[in-house]
């Protein structure tokens, strides 16, 4: 890591100030969206299942989904929505616990809040946006009410990307069709469609004033709100977009990529204010400005959330030579067992021993063991006293069907490794990097 990297590394237990560069470490998998409230605390969604709250650089642990957390926005200062892989989306009143607003069909992939109207709306792969009634009366002792008023769903062509509200009726909705919808919540009429861009829109952000989007093919447009005539094109030779993030008093933008860079524009003059590669390997999937919006929080395909103070975004060098041990290190130095598991099993799975915080059990002394039975971990139904016992030809199987069809119900992600070679180089590396624990 260069000198100035780590000069700027500050270990502080109360909220960042300017011009401090920080981490926040201990989730175990990637990070998957981030908000910060008025007084500075920032909340993490992760791919370990889990919500992270955090006080300085101190960790509070919210679990309740059964999937990585994809989405998440706060309520009020002491209440937060997510949403998930699990197709839920949950309200957390300020305690540990939390109840289910609602389920999609598909995954939830965005969240948006309107105060005015008392509504959540989340939107799914499923096709819909939900829209579900929430109360600031809801304390954490009656949370919503057993007898509130379940959601509504809206319909939409194709998945639905990301959602937007502006004022206490109108929504806006990105979708994988490329199309951005005006939803009139008061009359329930026919969505408009504002742009059709052609590709995939995977992010939207409105003030009122403005729309900005960001697409699949690198698209970075602002639209006007009501016709869709088009105000700035902020596209760079850089895809996806895959996160937005708003400072209204400093009148930033921050735009987030595939290739690991945050763009910061002035959107007084809808210029490109700073360009600056913050990621040390892969994509930008969460931003979020500091209330004074001196610092903006990123996250991607690591488990550390990057705390940037913007103002010396130019003069840092960025963290890409640091020479840690990345999920998308070159793969042309690993051995070919290893660089299988990297982009297989190593996102959900840790080779140690003990508890993690990543959403699959430890693969430690994998070799014998019954599934489903290591202690101290959240087992689908179908896995939780499973006959199977993991060995050479068991995880062969599962991997030459896919999960999928080797364990229907589990909560591994569908994926084949296709070729018998790659799959017995797998098992060579895990046998090796579990301690000699093969049977």
């Amino acid at each position: 890591m260069c000198a100035l990297w780590i000069a700027l590394l500050v270990c502080c237990a109360s909220p960042l100030a300017a011009q401090e560069f920080t981490t926040l470490k201990g989730h175990g998998g990637p990070i998957m969206d981030i908000a910060v409230n008025m007084d500075g605390q920032v909340a993490t969604a992760s791919f370990d299942n889990s919500v992270g709250l955090w006080t300085g650089r101190v960790p509070q642990w919210l679990d309740g989904h059964a999937a990585a957390v994809t989405t998440l926005a706060y309520w009020s200062e002491v209440s937060l929505v997510s949403g998930g892989d699990d197709l839920s989306v949950r309200f957390w009143p300020g305690v540990s616990v939390s109840r289910v607003l609602g389920r999609h069909l598909g995954k939830v992939t965005d969240l948006a809040i309107s105060q005015e109207a008392q509504l959540v709306a989340s939107a799914s792969w499923d096709g819909t946006i939900g829209l579900w009634p929430l109360s600031n009366e809801w304390g954490p002792a009656m949370y919503p009410p057993l007898d509130a008023p379940r959601g509504r769903f809206l319909s939409a062509p194709g998945g639905v990307n990301a959602v937007a509200f502006d004022g206490p009726s109108r929504l806006y909705a990105g979708t994988s069709t490329g199309v951005l919808l005006l939803f009139d919540l008061a009359t329930d009429s026919a969505p408009l469609p504002l742009v059709s861009h052609g590709f995939g829109i995977n992010v939207v952000l409105t003030n009122g004033d403005w729309i900005a989007y960001g697409a699949v093919d690198g698209g970075t447009r602002v639209i006007q709100p009501d016709t869709g005539a088009q105000i700035a094109d902020l596209t760079l030779d850089r895809r996806p977009i895959l996160a937005l993030a708003y400072h209204a008093e400093t009148a930033q933008l921050a735009v987030g990529d595939g290739h690991g860079y945050i763009m910061i524009v002035d959107t007084d003059r809808w210029q490109i204010a700073r360009d600056f590669r913050a990621m040390r390997h892969g994509p930008v999937w969460a931003l979020a400005f500091s209330p004074d919006g001196q610092t903006v929080y990123a996250g991607g395909l690591d488990d550390v959330v990057y705390a940037w103070p913007v103002a010396l975004l130019d003069e840092l060098e960025s963290p890409q030579g640091s020479g840690q041990r990345s999920f998308l290190r070159d793969p042309e130095t690993m051995p070919n067992g290893e660089r299988q598991f990297m982009r297989k099993c190593s996102i959900c799975h840790a080779l140690t021993a003990g508890p993690s915080r990543k959403a699959g059990p430890t693969l430690h002394g994998v070799f014998g063991r019954q599934a489903g039975t290591l202690p101290d971990y959240r087992y689908s139904d179908t896995l939780d006293g499973s006959d199977i016992i993991w060995s050479e030809t068991t995880i062969d199987a599962l991997f030459d069907t896919g999960p999928d069809h080797y364990i229907p119900g589990s909560k591994m992600p569908m994926q084949v490794i296709a070729r018998p070679e790659d799959r017995a180089d797998l098992i060579g590396f895990l046998k090796s990097a579990t301690l000699g624990d093969a049977k």
